[in-house]
């Protein structure tokens, strides 16, 4: 098993899939007060053949003939052709939507993922919440907060456009420095995911060996740092050291080397699709009834919120989209007042009475 060839040839292909064959997709969520949810998909693409620029395993999202469909074309700023296709349908309910990503054939099909909706009465008002959750890839991952501090979070999650825009703006030495920052930090999170996975894996794949073998989780965790530094320190040495055995035999030892080589393979396959999934990437809006109250996106140029969604936002951690807000319940509020009014009458009588 090659190491590095596996990362090079599975990164070559998701940037080639990337580059090439996936449209620009945003997805928008109008939730309406009685649960209900018009999905609105825009996709841009510059591809020109008919057949492959909305090509239903490269569309991102759950996308079929049920929609309203309308495709165009436009002429963007630097004058290119970029060919449109807007795409609406009502769902009746959460459930519908979350039975859409069950049965999804497109692109993301092998990631879980899911929408909630709540609505709750609080007599003045009704709040409500519109979520979507994809699930986590890896077992024994760290999550990425354990790496990045507050504003380094902000700069990881926030939509690359924003990121752009910030370096490129009048504080782009501030943003650059925290760019690089953030890209440190970052190989080092995923270096350390990688190594702290396959050990879990490999110990599941041999959990009947820990006994007499020193080959415990706990044992092979002691060294997890040691493990990591090594992937980052080694390049284009870091083939040979794995397929010659080297880093199997310095970690735990020369005999299980030879006995355990499979196992430590199937484990390092098992790594390797779980962080480099297939995946490509999109956009998410959501617009909410009433007053927003809450959220944990951005806001794009048309003000509303938005989400975009890579693989690393749920690597080692479920990525959550959420958004609150709340409607007035406007009778809540007159009867309210008939009934202060009613109270406040009764004081004043009570005083004239009284005197």
């Amino acid at each position: 098993m090659n190491m590095k060839s596996i990362m090079l040839v599975v990164f070559l292909i998701l940037l080639c899939t990337i580059s090439c064959n996936d449209p620009e997709t945003i997805v928008t969520n109008f939730v309406h007060p009685d649960g209900s949810i018009t999905r609105k998909i825009e996709m841009r693409s510059i591809e020109g053949d008919t057949q492959k620029r909305f090509n239903k395993s490269d569309i991102q999202v759950p996308l079929d003939s049920s929609w309203k469909i309308k495709d165009s074309c436009e002429v963007d700023e630097k004058g290119d052709t970029i060919y449109v296709r807007r795409a609406e349908k009502l769902f009746k309910n959460i459930a519908e939507i979350n039975q859409a990503y069950s049965a999804d054939s497109g692109s993301n099909k092998n990631i879980a993922r899911k929408a909630e909706f709540k609505k709750s009465f609080k007599w003045f008002n009704t709040e409500f919440r519109f979520s979507e959750r994809i699930d986590k890839r890896l077992s024994f991952g760290y999550p990425v907060k354990n790496y990045l501090n507050t504003e380094e979070l902000r700069y990881f999650y926030s939509p690359e456009v924003l990121q752009n825009n910030n370096t490129e703006g009048p504080d782009s030495l501030k943003y650059r420095v925290l760019r690089d920052s953030v890209k440190y930090k970052t190989d080092r999170w995923t270096a350390k995911n990688m190594v702290s996975e396959w050990i879990g894996q490999f110990s599941n794949l041999t959990s009947t060996a820990k006994a007499d073998s020193g080959m415990s989780l706990k044992n092979l965790k002691l060294r997890e740092d040691e493990f990591a530094r090594l992937i980052l320190k080694e390049d284009k040495g870091l083939d040979s050291l794995w397929k010659n055995g080297i880093i199997l035999r310095e970690f735990i030892g020369e005999q299980n080397a030879l006995k355990y080589k499979t196992e430590a393979d199937s484990a390092l396959s098992i790594v390797t699709n779980k962080i480099f999934t297939n995946f490509e990437n999109y956009s998410v809006r959501i617009v909410m009834p009433g007053k927003l109250i809450g959220a944990n996106g951005f806001i794009d140029s048309t003000k509303k919120m938005i989400w975009p969604v890579t693989s690393d936002y749920f690597i080692s951690e479920p990525y959550e989209m959420w958004a609150e807000s709340k409607t007035p319940n406007s009778w809540a509020w007159f009867v309210s007042g008939i009934f202060l009014l009613f109270v406040l009458s009764g004081v004043v009588i009570r005083v004239i009475k009284k005197n």
